[in-house]
């Protein structure tokens, strides 16, 4: 079964923080490089921060410093601590493999958890 089921999400005044966890099922999380995505009303969905098997990570430069990518590969979870959270922060975010993964040549996605940061 594919899966991928993001939680965490809220409201939250600049400067806060959040802690999203997207599970994944075994076929999508296994040995991939897994990444924290984010999407805005009218925007492409971008990477935000990713992470490989062996804990390397990668930042996009607007969150570097802030967000921290983690992985549990016991529990198929990734994980991703937000602090110093800011009013452009705000968006639907998402976890998903690298490349995404495909289900009939189309991307599949979660459900994705809302973060809202007021200023």
């Amino acid at each position: 079964q594919v899966q991928l089921v993001e939680s965490g999400g809220g409201l939250v005044q600049a400067g806060g923080s959040l802690r999203l966890a997207c599970a994944a099922s075994g076929s999508i999380f296994g040995l991939n490089v897994m990444a924290w995505y984010r999407q805005t009303p009218g925007k492409q969905r971008e990477v935000v921060a990713t992470i490989t098997s062996r804990y390397i990570t990668a930042y996009v430069d607007s969150v570097k410093g802030r967000f921290t990518i983690s992985r549990d590969n016991t529990k198929n979870t990734v994980y991703l601590q937000m602090d110093s959270l800011k009013p452009e922060d705000t968006a639907v975010y998402y976890c998903n493999s690298v490349p995404a993964r495909q289900i009939g040549g189309n991307d599949y996605w979660g459900q994705g958890t809302q973060v809202t940061v007021s200023s």
